[in-house]
């Protein structure tokens, strides 16, 4: 049972610490939303001693607006179980619990390392005269989940069920809602811009190992062919009731026809320059069973050529005036051009237009920090510390940093199998967050998880939703994704079936 202690610590409790603690390590910090990177703190600072001890930065803190109470924030911790004993701080009393406590080890994020703080400063001239050991460390960043060595899937699920409507309970979001939220998206127009990808998906069966070299030999059986990258962002955004039209750059080649065949189909209207440079971006990935073994990509990079690039920036100023939304699907491929980032900036900021944007990246390098002053980004946690050359920071500290370096008004950092964690700055320039995890445990394709997301944010944001109601229903969308093999747009009614699911 995780002990509570109020500050100024009281005799008694003192006695209590002093009594049954050994070893002590000490942890400090405000953990607003409890999130898988809190979790990896707090599991490498318990390695460092016998008994760990949280100490909670109280709700006057002027920097940070806690989105919840001390006393809820203790709540979230101590459901976590790593801790022996959770101190509640009033002000800024940090020094005044390691003189009384005397612990071993205090473990600061890596954030506090260069840190300004007088409370901080203060302590650690403390910790310093009892001999204390410091240690700036944040727990390593792992992009895969480790759940399964100890849960089954259905407790796994059930887990993350039970965060999921807790993260809805704590930011208010009323999910019987929902439905109307999502029916006005067919009042809502986006116009998306980025790079088009052919993705081939071939089953194959596995024949052994080469007698020529140590390689693994398959047999084709089977392929399909589905429309990718911001193609399919824009198909996602058409399943879902929105109006959308699509503006890119494709290759002269074969592949230009099962692109516009399936732009048709979905009744997406397109705008698709030519580049007699480059071939149609493809990509195909071979499986055995539903383990992928490898891709094989068809690609040029090299940025658009002037004449292009002046084509494309002549028709994004005809349509952007007319868009709820502009949605940036970067693939790094060399569509997105400075230039053409400046003037869908220009144009969007004019006409008070929401803008989107997402650099996703896989082989190739993608900086989210190109994009400034937009609506909302949405890296995931790999592509943000490669951005901002951050390893070792906490991800409330990756966050803060890309805030202040990208000026966004939302801000959602995806953290794989694990969900995501989504951020606003209100109006008092305070930062909020809330993390909403990846209700499917077991995934079977990922490859679209990104594209839908991005999709369902930007048309439940431009329809008046709230960034965290809009978060809460990219779950869903997310989870019907990733179900199936290959970047299949989910169509309205599944999403709602889906939520329905959820509710009864």
């Amino acid at each position: 049972m995780v002990k509570i202690v109020k500050s100024p610590i009281s005799d008694a409790d003192h006695t209590f610490i002093s009594k049954n603690y050994k070893n002590i390590v000490i942890v400090y910090g405000h953990f607003s939303s409890i999130h898988p990177g809190y979790i990896r703190y707090l599991k490498n600072a318990k390695t460092y001693g016998t008994n760990l001890i949280i100490v909670l930065k109280g709700d006057e803190d002027i920097d940070i607006k806690y989105p919840f109470s001390i006393n809820e924030r203790t709540e979230g911790l101590t459901l976590l179980n790593l801790c022996d004993c959770i101190i509640q701080l009033q002000n800024q009393e940090l020094a005044e619990v390691i003189k009384k406590i005397s612990p071993s080890v205090i473990v600061f994020g890596i954030d506090y390392k260069n840190t300004n703080s007088i409370d901080i400063k203060t302590s650690i001239v403390e910790a310093k005269k009892l001999k204390t050991k410091i240690i700036y460390e944040s727990g390593e960043s792992n992009y895969a989940t480790t759940e399964f060595l100890r849960n089954s899937k259905s407790e796994i699920d059930f887990n993350r069920k039970n965060i999921f409507f807790d993260s809805c309970r704590k930011q208010s979001i009323d999910i019987s809602k929902f439905k109307d939220t999502i029916e006005k998206f067919k009042n809502t127009s986006i116009l998306i811009i980025g790079d088009t990808i052919i993705d081939e998906y071939a089953a194959c069966e596995t024949l052994g190992v080469s007698a020529e070299a140590p390689v693994l030999v398959v047999k084709e059986l089977d392929s399909e062919v589905f429309i990718g990258g911001a193609a399919v962002v824009a198909s996602h955004i058409r399943q879902l009731g929105g109006y959308c039209e699509f503006v890119s750059v494709i290759g002269n080649d074969n592949q230009k026809n099962n692109i516009t065949d399936f732009l048709d189909k979905q009744s997406i209207k397109s705008t698709l320059l030519i580049d007699k440079t480059r071939p149609t971006t493809y990509k195909k990935r071979y499986m055995v069973e539903n383990q992928k073994l490898f891709r094989v990509s068809k690609l040029e990079d090299h940025p658009l050529e002037n004449e292009l690039e002046e084509k494309l920036i002549k028709s994004l100023r005809e349509k952007i005036p007319n868009f709820s939304g502009v949605v940036i699907s970067d693939f790094n491929y060399g569509v997105i051009t400075e230039r053409v980032l400046k003037e869908i900036n220009k144009i969007a900021n004019k006409n008070k237009v929401k803008v989107f944007a997402d650099s996703q990246s896989s082989s190739q390098i993608g900086y989210i920090n190109k994009f400034k002053n937009m609506t909302l980004i949405c890296p995931n946690e790999k592509e943000a510390r490669l951005s901002l050359k951050n390893k070792t920071s906490g991800i409330e500290h990756i966050a803060m940093q890309l805030f202040k370096e990208c000026n966004p008004k939302y801000l959602i950092i995806t953290l794989g199998s694990q969900g995501f964690i989504s951020y606003l700055r209100d109006a008092n320039k305070k930062i909020i967050n809330q993390y909403f995890p990846a209700l499917t445990s077991n995934p079977l394709d990922v490859t679209g998880a990104g594209d839908s997301l991005l999709a369902c944010m930007a048309i439940s944001i431009s329809s008046g939703a709230s960034i965290m109601e809009a978060s809460a229903i990219s779950c869903f969308i997310c989870n019907l994704v990733v179900e199936s093999v290959g970047n299949k747009p989910v169509k309205v009614e599944n999403l709602l079936n889906r939520i329905k699911e959820y509710l009864y």
